[in-house]
């Protein structure tokens, strides 16, 4: 059984074995959360990824964490929804890339793993309905993985993720 925590601070300086993502299509990195992980791991990540890209929304694939400070080994991508209204399947597509980033993670062997919010930036997912969705998702998901963290870049996010664990 997965211990699932929320925690307020920057993913990049988490102490896991992979860090997830929040990709676009191309895999080359964006901004927010993408960017971050992408100036952190250097200019061999966008490489990788360009190599695995593209990935549909709700899938993910996992690349070296490169010069991600040890001992994260692995970043694995994926790509959430654009929010189009909620009508348009959304809800799934973002728990398809919990449940897939999870798979991945067993996949290569990782047992602890850090999440950021995905889909709620630029995305425009609304941040309270995500936080909802990750954590049912990831309580739901059979996975190896014995430590997630949930990691909020703001407040606001930290609040929504901590209501959602108690919830």
């Amino acid at each position: 059984m997965s211990t699932i925590e929320a925690v307020l601070g920057d993913i990049t300086g988490e102490d896991v074995d992979a860090v997830v993502t929040a990709a676009n299509e191309s895999l080359l990195g964006g901004g927010g959360v993408d960017g971050a992980i992408h100036r952190a791991a250097g200019p061999r990540l966008a490489r990788a990824g360009a190599a695995l890209a593209p990935c549909d929304p709700g899938d993910a694939v996992a690349t070296p964490g490169f010069d991600l400070d040890p001992p994260v080994r692995h970043v694995i991508h994926t790509v959430g929804p654009v929010w189009e209204g909620g009508d348009q399947g959304e809800d799934e597509v973002l728990a398809s890339c919990y449940r897939r980033s999870l798979a991945v993670a067993d996949d290569i062997g990782a047992r602890s793993v850090a999440f950021p919010a995905i889909a709620t930036g630029v995305y425009g997912f609304p941040p309270e309905r995500a936080a909802r969705i990750a954590v049912a998702t990831l309580r739901a998901t059979p996975t190896r993985v014995t430590r997630i963290r949930l990691v909020a870049f703001d407040d606001e996010t930290y609040g929504l993720l901590t209501a959602a664990l108690a919830g």
